[in-house]
């Protein structure tokens, strides 16, 4: 009998399928004791199988590209931690073995980051995976990962690691389905970026069993059970539909009544340059530069190497628009030459602006290859800076900017509640605004984003996020400035006509998002959208919220 389940849908589309479980395995070594002469010998064992281990997720990275090459960096260097590998190498000293010293210091700095008040929580998947990896190297076991199938399926586990979902073969995955995660989890990015239907944060995703027919609809984060072909058939007309509507919206991003709203491309990297031509993105508002910084941990790139890198990406849109946050350093992208190892919440600590104005050689240095990189090219080039909190934060990084002659303009990124409550204050100072919705919503709910238990407050629909979100985008107006949003909010096609009837004058979001946007925003006016946008913020929840800016969207 049929059955209906309900998630957070995070990648559009359907996908009709089989249930196919990622495999497992139990990889806890036995606690036995080794003679203290074996000690050396199983501390050089477990180095070549961290080393072993960094270097297949590099190349796994590689392979991938984009923002997925960025995320395999970060994991490789979580495997070569000199901390943890220094906790490992005492265990091995006082008796264990080295899969079980390895076991136990991970086990261990888990721990640590559930005390720290699990910021980094959203990490333990990341952690776990990498722990696996070189228990399993080291025991001699195949690793866990994505079952070998010659038919395509729909793939459900408790949780994905960033490894597994960034070399998803998409012939064969039709979607997946993950019982933890969120809407602005490492996985749900990647699925965006894949193209692959998906819902994460669903109870008992893992209860569904082996080879059950399941139909996934990433656009509402429904799960069908042993769908009916009645349902069957309904679910594929609808993205048919949806897909002959993609195909037929084409151009700048505009309502229905030629209100422009510009459509740009989130990107990672150079690798991620392609992808976003052919969606049509109208230049770039969000490139993540941290991926020059991941390559060394021990220190910054060179300005030379920055210099190149740069200026791939601005030449790739010749009279677009291409807006570049700074390095967003600390947190959950520690590096070992700029942020503080001991900070107790690093989440509320030295991360995003403040790193880099405690080391302003590094922020001048980004500044001034910038500015090399976008000499005598056609582009319009913009630099925001990450995490500004106030007006004095905003006033600091244009003087940085002045300073490093930058022929650009600068703006501050809205991800702290206190910058979107002053956000005319910093105004004065800035250029722009650009709305990071993701960490907006994780600062102004206390929930992290990479929680699953606490996904619905992770939701871009929550109404106080639409009211912050509405607070900058007047802010902006009344200076006559822009607002744009970069966060993960914009690639719903649903939510970016609402953002629009908020005022925003901008949206940015993965490539794979642009088409559906586009369409979507070319079906209503921009007064049915602020009409939308106002019945959103009338509500209670985000659910409501949704539901609300539907039915006026649809006329009901």
């Amino acid at each position: 009998m049929e059955t209906t389940l309900r998630g957070v849908g995070v990648s559009h589309g359907v996908a009709i399928g089989e249930v196919r479980h990622m495999g497992t395995a139990v990889l806890e070594p036995p606690a036995k004791q080794i003679p203290a002469e074996e000690a050396e010998r199983e501390q050089g064992r477990a180095r070549k199988a961290v080393e072993a281990v960094a270097a297949d997720l590099m190349a796994r990275g590689n392979l991938a590209g984009g923002e997925a090459q960025a995320v395999l960096e970060a994991q490789a260097m979580m495997a070569q931690d000199p901390e943890l590998m220094a906790d490992v190498e005492r265990r091995i000293a006082v008796g264990s073995t080295a899969e079980r010293g390895v076991y136990d210091a991970f086990a261990s700095y888990r721990e640590l980051l559930a005390g720290a008040g699990e910021y980094l929580a959203g990490r333990v998947a990341d952690l776990d995976d990498v722990r696996n990896r070189i228990v399993a190297r080291l025991l001699g076991v195949p690793m866990p990962g994505v079952p070998d199938s010659d038919e395509p399926y729909v793939l459900v586990a408790r949780d994905l690691a960033p490894a597994d979902t960034a070399l998803l073969d998409p012939t064969l995955v039709l979607g997946f389905v993950t019982e933890e995660g969120g809407p602005t989890s490492h996985s749900a990015i990647l699925a965006r970026a894949l193209g692959v239907p998906a819902v994460v944060a669903l109870p008992g995703a893992g209860e569904l069993a082996e080879g059950t027919m399941i139909a996934v609809d990433g656009s509402t984060g429904e799960i069908f059970v042993d769908p009916s072909d009645e349902k069957k058939a309904q679910l594929e007309a609808a993205a048919a539909q949806r897909k002959a509507a993609l195909a037929a919206s084409t151009g700048p991003g505009a309502t229905a009544d030629g209100h422009k709203v510009p459509l740009l491309a989130n990107i990672g990297g150079p690798a991620d340059v392609a992808a976003a031509v052919e969606a049509g993105a109208e230049g770039v508002g969000l490139f993540r530069t941290e991926f020059l910084f991941l390559d060394d941990s021990k220190q910054a790139p060179s300005e030379e190497k920055q210099v190149a890198a740069y200026r791939q990406v601005l030449e790739a849109f010749p009279e677009g628009r291409v807006v570049v946050r700074v390095l967003d350093a600390g947190a959950d992208k520690p590096l070992d030459f700029l942020t503080p190892a001991d900070e107790p919440n690093p989440a509320l600590g030295v991360r995003g602006l403040r790193t880099l104005l405690g080391h302003p050689e590094v922020l001048r240095t980004q500044l001034t290859a910038l500015a090399k990189a976008a000499e005598g090219l056609p582009v319009y080039l913009e630099v925001m800076a990450p995490m500004v909190a106030d007006r004095t934060d905003a006033r600091a990084f244009a003087d940085a900017c002045r300073a490093a002659g930058l022929r650009a303009k600068f703006g501050a990124m809205v991800e702290i509640p206190s910058a979107a409550l002053r956000a005319r204050s910093i105004l004065q100072e800035v250029e722009f605004l650009s709305l990071g919705t993701n960490d907006l919503a994780q600062y102004t709910f206390a929930a992290d984003r990479q929680v699953g238990a606490v996904s619905r407050l992770q939701d871009p629909w929550q109404p106080a996020l639409l009211d912050l979100v509405e607070l900058s985008a007047e802010a902006a107006k009344a200076e006559g400035k822009s607002c744009g949003v970069c966060g993960e909010a914009a690639s719903d096609p649903l939510l970016a006509c609402v953002l629009t009837g908020l005022g925003v004058t901008s949206l940015s979001m993965g490539a794979a998002s642009i088409p559906y946007v586009r369409a979507t925003l070319a079906k209503y006016t921009l007064a049915q959208c602020e009409r939308a946008a106002a019945a959103a913020r009338a509500t209670d929840s985000a659910e409501e919220a949704r539901i609300a800016a539907q039915a006026v969207l649809s006329g009901e």
